[in-house]
């Protein structure tokens, strides 16, 4: 590497996290002001807003905004290299546009491996210190509304309950069959079924046991049994927030039980897996957009280019969430729909990088 390529990494690194650390700032700042009033009323310890709150709310942010500030980052310092007429002396001295590239891809993909860590590794467990702080201090405790819950558990093995309430980790009308191919082979059914959390086990109250071996029939009923089986409590809350604490692998194993019991919310978990690793992606997109639009020396400046960068990066994010929705909610594939509009953009980068002084 040359002191060009140092030059424009540290300009590029310098000016992303300057930015990135001000706009954190700012948001915690608006966020304390916010809550503040929470905070005092339900005696928030200090130390829990400060470590399980804020300090996990900071690289959650960070990693929200880093594609954005990326492309924000590239536009402000090349703007400015421009308009110092660098870019024409860098050209002048037999240096192509597309080696110049170089420096701004590998500070692109240390930015890139850094949010992909953050999205896959890093923010999940941080996430789950920082719902449970906000569910605890700040908003109400989810209450599941969901009535005549019926899921497949296991192959053959299925569950139903009329309602679940999530402050007692309590499911009322509780069944469980279990089927060999077509043939029901045992129906056990309960008044409810309760989490008992220090045994890390199910707690089945006054329950009734059918089983049935070919035309033979038996019973057993008992006040109290308990058991282990293959769901947990976590499963009937948010399911957004739970997604979100979940690393890479757990994720994936998520999404591979829940496609086996059936989830109606199936693409919604998909499209999460999807964005984690699409959003690092598009940094080199953004990247090379910033850099074939700002390198021009034009007569409104930095400012124009700004302008004309915000407006590309917003239709971005547009574009994402529009193709999200049609995933959501349609018959959209939800890969291509997170993709998307890496690949629209991505012709759009080419163009420019086209059309970009040599």
């Amino acid at each position: 590497m040359k002191k060009l390529d140092l030059y424009i990494i540290r300009k590029f690194l310098g000016t992303f996290f300057f930015a990135i650390v001000l706009i954190i700032s700012i948001s915690v700042i608006f966020d304390f002001s916010e809550h503040i009033d929470e905070f005092i009323d339900k005696e928030a310890p200090l130390r829990a807003i400060l470590f399980d709150y804020y300090l996990n709310f900071i690289p959650y942010f960070a990693n929200l905004f880093s594609a954005l500030f990326t492309f924000i980052a590239v536009i402000f310092f090349t703007s400015k290299m421009a308009y110092n007429t660098e870019i024409i002396a860098i050209l002048s001295s037999g240096i192509s546009f597309r080696r110049m590239m170089f420096p701004y891809f590998i500070a692109s993909l240390i930015i890139g491996v850094f949010s992909f860590a953050l999205s896959n590794f890093i923010i999940p467990p941080a996430n789950a210190k920082r719902i449970d702080f906000n569910e605890t201090y700040i908003k109400k405790r989810y209450i599941n509304k969901d009535r005549n819950i019926h899921r497949q558990i296991e192959p053959g093995l299925f569950i139903y309950m009329h309602n679940w309430e999530t402050s007692s980790n309590t499911g009322y009308r509780f069944s469980l069959e279990k089927f060999e191919g077509k043939e029901l082979k045992s129906k056990l059914t309960a008044r409810n079924i309760k989490w008992n959390k220090k045994e890390n086990k199910w707690t089945i109250n006054d329950y009734f046991i059918r089983s049935y071996d070919g035309e033979k029939e038996s019973f057993e009923h008992g006040k109290k049994i308990d058991t282990t089986l293959s769901f947990g409590p976590k499963e009937f809350g948010r399911k957004k927030y739970l997604v979100e604490a979940m690393n890479y692998n757990e994720l994936n194993d998520y999404i591979d039980q829940q496609t086996l019991r059936g989830d109606s919310n199936i693409n919604a978990y998909k499209i999460e897996k999807y964005k984690r690793m699409a959003n690092p992606f598009s940094t080199f997109i953004l990247t090379l957009i910033g850099a074939s639009l700002a390198s021009r020396k034009i007569r409104g400046g930095m400012g124009l280019h700004l302008g004309i960068g915000l407006l590309l990066s917003f239709s971005f994010i547009l574009f994402l969430q529009i193709s999200v929705v049609f995933a959501t909610n349609g018959s959209m594939n939800p890969m291509l729909a997170v993709w998307l509009p890496n690949i629209v953009f991505t012709c759009v980068a080419l163009y420019l990088y086209r059309i970009a002084p040599k």
